[in-house]
């Protein structure tokens, strides 16, 4: 049987860690030219930035404001812990290098456009789910001109968690049993998808941000696979639907 299939799109489809790594590396170099004499080490500021922003995407999702928020919150606990006197400047400078790494290229994972190609002429219908501010994950999606796989079944949600995915599933009338959930966040793909009773792939990225790291703790009613490439998408599904295939015939 054809299955519906979710992709989520950061880190699954185009490269997103990495531009906020390189963005944090930044970061640290300006802490550190400010607050390095005084004992501050790159670990500690990494640290402190890292709590910062999870606590801030509970509160606000996934919110563009809230990242470089995080450096100017960062640098002002780092300031009162060193006596630093306050300014506006630094902030700004803070500021337009987090909110700067929305202007960044986008770039597509290896082998994505032969991944869907392959998907779409097994006679898949595919969708998108992906967390973010409408109007940045729409520039990215048009960016990649994904609308020729998704069309109208795209899905931004600022919140993306079980009750977000709930909603798609309702209203779209998904049959859950042959609905797949692809990407590589525990917290916001897996485990929602478990939940909702979808089949799920986790594609395991070396670099995951670890607001994404959480334990598996949904029972899977089909399948939990665990991939490291965009490309093994198609054939795991595959291989999966042929193993039950086999299992009813027999």
């Amino acid at each position: 049987m054809n299955q519906k299939i979710l992709f989520d799109l950061d880190d699954t489809l185009v490269y997103c860690n990495k531009y906020f790594n390189l963005t944090l590396d930044r970061f640290a170099d300006e802490l550190l030219t400010w607050f390095g004499a005084a004992g501050i080490t790159r670990e500690a500021i990494a640290a402190k930035q890292t709590e910062i922003d999870i606590a801030g995407v509970q509160i606000v999702g996934f919110k563009s404001e809230h990242f470089p928020q995080s450096f100017v919150d960062t640098y002002r606990y780092f300031r009162d812990l060193t006596g630093r006197a306050p300014s506006v400047l630094e902030e700004e400078r803070l500021w337009k290098l987090g909110i700067g790494v929305y202007d960044m290229e986008v770039e597509p994972y290896p082998l994505m456009d032969e991944t869907l190609d392959s998907l779409i002429r097994n006679g898949n219908e595919l969708h998108l789910y992906t967390g973010g501010e409408s109007l940045i994950q729409y520039r990215k999606i048009e960016h990649m001109k994904l609308e020729r796989y998704f069309e109208d079944r795209i899905y931004v949600r600022q919140h993306k968690n079980t009750d977000a995915l709930e909603d798609i599933l309702s209203k779209g009338r998904f049959d859950r049993a042959n609905t797949w959930m692809i990407g590589n966040s525990i917290r916001t793909d897996v485990v929602p998808a478990l939940q909702c009773g979808l089949n799920a792939i986790h594609l395991k990225q070396e670099a995951e941000w670890i607001y994404n790291v959480i334990p598996i703790d949904a029972t899977p009613s089909g399948a939990m696979l665990t991939l490291s490439a965009l490309p093994q998408v198609p054939p795991a599904i595959h291989d999966y639907l042929n193993g039950i295939s086999m299992k009813e015939s027999g």
